[in-house]
């Protein structure tokens, strides 16, 4: 996995700067040991502080709301979810030519997904069909907008595009007509639900092949619960996916945008890391063949 720059903003970030930051704001952990952890994630930066707690710095500040949100919502949600969550320990503060506001959060132990086959699909469809059932039941109150609450149509010129530029890299033909099959679907016409909005391999914990926890919830908000079914393409075999549909008792229409949301993104993460971020890049293009493989005959 990429531990360099993805983005050309990025901020120099290294294991002497966490250092600094620590030792600076909060001297009671400065003897702790630094270590960066490898990650996909493209928004954040993270550094293993001592045995039991991680570092998070935003690479973009594009991500620099979502420590705000996290720090409100992750403790009040955290409680009523099978599964841990990342659990917010202290807010860090821009210095040492670090620009933006940082985070430090409980670790949580496991592995993500990808790295050799899943031993319990089915099973692992059932917990994530879970996680996202026990989110959506929570009361919404007055939980901000989900950073991908829009209808699949506000999508449609964004992800034309990324087709377009990834002609000859993906079957353009095929992946116009799924997306078209998708903004086909009636679009989600009640109150937003509590959504991850962002259920990738990156983002979800196993140990021993089944769901241990859910991380970055920075898309974290209301929107359409579609959204969540991208880890049936993400994540699962296609053997399991109709475990996972089942227990999320999912209708027709739900499952095309949920299809709609996986081409889109995956499009969107391929076109945009192709270069920068090659597991980044790897993981959506599978993402794409299985959406592809996967479509419902005529």
């Amino acid at each position: 996995m990429s531990t360099g720059r993805m983005h050309a903003d990025e901020p120099d970030i290294d294991t002497a700067l966490v250092r600094r930051l620590i030792a600076g704001q909060f001297p009671g952990w400065k003897e702790l040991p630094v270590e960066r952890v490898s990650s996909s994630g493209t928004s954040n930066v993270m550094y293993r502080l001592g045995e039991d707690m991680v570092v998070r710095l935003p690479r973009r500040s594009a991500a620099v709301q979502d420590i705000h949100k996290e720090h409100v919502w992750l403790p009040r949600l955290a409680p009523r979810l099978p599964v841990p969550v990342p659990v917010p320990l202290a807010k860090g503060a821009p210095a040492d030519g670090y620009p933006w506001p940082w985070s430090v959060y409980r670790w949580l132990e496991g592995h993500n997904p990808g790295r050799e086959p899943l031993r319990e699909p089915a099973p692992l469809g059932e917990d994530l069909a879970g996680f996202i059932t026990a989110l959506r039941r929570i009361d919404p109150g007055d939980g901000p907008a989900s950073y991908r609450d829009e209808p699949l149509r506000e999508r449609d010129a964004v992800t034309r595009k990324a087709i377009g530029e990834l002609s000859g890299v993906v079957d353009a033909a095929a992946a116009t007509a799924e997306w078209e099959a998708a903004l086909a679907a009636p679009a989600w016409d009640r109150p937003g639900v509590w959504i991850h909005a962002d259920l990738q391999p990156g983002n979800l914990l196993l140990a021993r092949g089944r769901l241990s926890g859910v991380i970055d919830f920075g898309c974290l908000g209301l929107g359409d619960p579609a959204v969540d079914l991208i880890p049936a393409w993400y994540v699962l075999p296609a053997e399991a996916r109709g475990v996972f549909r089942s227990a999320l008792d999912c209708d027709d229409h739900a499952w095309a945008r949920g299809r709609g949301w996986a081409l889109s993104v995956a499009l969107l993460e391929l076109s945009y890391y192709r270069e920068s971020a090659p597991s980044m890049a790897a993981i959506a293009r599978r993402v794409i063949d299985e959406v592809l493989a996967s479509r419902p005959a005529a």
